[in-house]
């Protein structure tokens, strides 16, 4: 959410960022919001005028009955009665303009940074550089289902028949697969500094509508019936939430934390072949980092962020691009964002891993999340998250890049200590 005075000194500039993310319905809201502001300013002055005048005559009034002027006293009251009244239509006015006004801003989306490129949607993000070099072995790679089976290490038709599609047992050396990489990120991040977390999984209406957008929100998240609790669709959700109404010392910035959760996440729409099996899922777990930092040290931290992404998953071996997220493709609340993709040598192109997201202070205005700097000023700090790892779709990537012609998977010696000393997988079917 902006600033509602830097709204007011810039419209031109709000519109032209709205312009830039091609959602052109929202260009009304700007001027809607400078109305609403304006008249928001109008009552305030007139309500406070009105006390201001109240308080003087309430004065008159005492000294008009000590003096024995009663009438001139009830006239003068009945006067501070109309004004009572007014104030009372006025205030109420307020919620209600204050409310439209609020509605409104959440929807106006955070100005980009002007190194983003401008395009519509994903088909337009940009490839930056790549790390490692994409190999197609000479053997066909089957599907990741398929290479699981080999090692009994998957039930889909169990766990639809439990819970329904988009959902998985994982089993016997998979599942240990699975939980190495998530104490293998930990320890990853752990020794970058962070402080490990694991924070709760569920989470109140006001943190997510202050950590996210609302059509994110509809789109992700699960709401449990009768109660304000919401299943988080990822840490960085109740980490971020973790400082809301926070007055910050700044000597204590930046904080950096990672975490682990399990995630929820409704993932509407058409999924295609690619998207079967583990590739998009309504639970999953998940490693994440999240910072809290001065303003001027946000982008530095972003750089350090997505760099980590790359660090890990090239100690497993695997290939992968940072793909900078065009403007049509930020999410609301977002200044700059970038996706770092495992090369998949099956379907002989790039997918989606981690994605790297600075947010400015949109998160902190919405919170109420403050900083007091050492000169006693109050300043909204600015937030960042990461994604350290999220398997089971980070299991994909790690199959393919590290099977071999006889079906054997090999385990790089960054993960052989998480999986007992093992060096490779051996399948117990064909």
């Amino acid at each position: 959410m902006l600033d509602i005075k830097f709204v007011r000194e810039n419209p031109e500039v709000v519109k032209q960022n709205i312009r830039n993310k091609f959602q052109d319905a929202k260009l009304p809201m700007v001027d809607e919001v400078i109305e609403l502001d304006k008249r928001n300013r109008e009552i305030k002055g007139e309500v406070e005028d009105l006390r201001a005048k109240r308080n003087k005559i309430s004065k008159q009034i005492g000294a008009l009955m000590a003096q024995g002027k009663k009438e001139e006293a009830e006239a003068v009251k009945a006067e501070v009665a109309l004004d009572g009244d007014r104030i009372t239509a006025l205030s109420e006015e307020e919620k209600q303009v204050e409310a439209e006004l609020l509605k409104r801003m959440m929807l106006i989306p955070n100005i980009i940074d002007p190194s983003v490129p401008i395009g519509k949607d994903d088909s337009e993000n940009v490839e930056v550089q790549r790390f490692g070099e994409p190999v197609v072995p000479e053997f066909d790679i089957p599907y990741h289902t398929e290479i699981m089976e080999t090692f009994n290490g998957i039930d889909m038709d169990a766990a639809g028949k439990v819970a329904g599609n988009g959902f998985y047992y994982l089993m016997g050396n998979i599942a240990r697969l699975h939980e190495a990489v998530l104490a293998y990120a930990r320890d990853f991040m752990i020794d970058k500094g962070f402080t490990f977390c694991i924070p709760p999984f569920m989470i109140h209406g006001n943190v997510v509508e202050g950590v996210m957008s609302q059509s994110d929100m509809d789109a992700m998240m699960y709401k449990i019936e009768g109660e304000d609790l919401y299943l988080i669709g990822t840490s960085e959700h109740s980490m971020i939430g973790k400082f809301i109404g926070q007055l910050m010392p700044e000597a204590e910035l930046p904080y950096t934390l990672t975490s682990y959760s399990p995630c929820f996440r409704k993932e509407k729409g058409a999924h295609g072949i690619e998207e079967r099996g583990v590739y998009r899922i309504h639970q999953f777990e998940k490693q994440e980092m999240i910072v809290v930092c001065k303003p001027e040290d946000s982008m530095d931290w972003y750089e350090k962020m997505w760099r980590w992404s790359v660090e890990l998953f090239r100690t497993l071996d695997i290939p992968v691009r940072q793909l900078e997220c065009c403007s049509g493709d930020l999410a609301d609340l977002k200044v700059k964002s970038c996706d770092i993709e495992a090369w998949s040598p099956r379907q002989k192109k790039y997918f989606e891993v981690c994605s790297c997201s600075n947010l400015g202070d949109a998160q902190a205005r919405r919170l109420k999340m403050r900083v007091k700097s050492e000169d006693g000023k109050n300043y909204l700090p600015h937030t960042l998250n990461n994604t350290v790892v999220a398997p089971p779709r980070m299991l994909i990537a790690f199959l393919e890049n590290n099977l071999r012609a006889d079906g054997t998977v090999a385990i790089p010696k960054a993960l052989q200590p998480y999986m007992g000393g093992m060096t490779e997988l051996v399948p117990v079917k064909k």
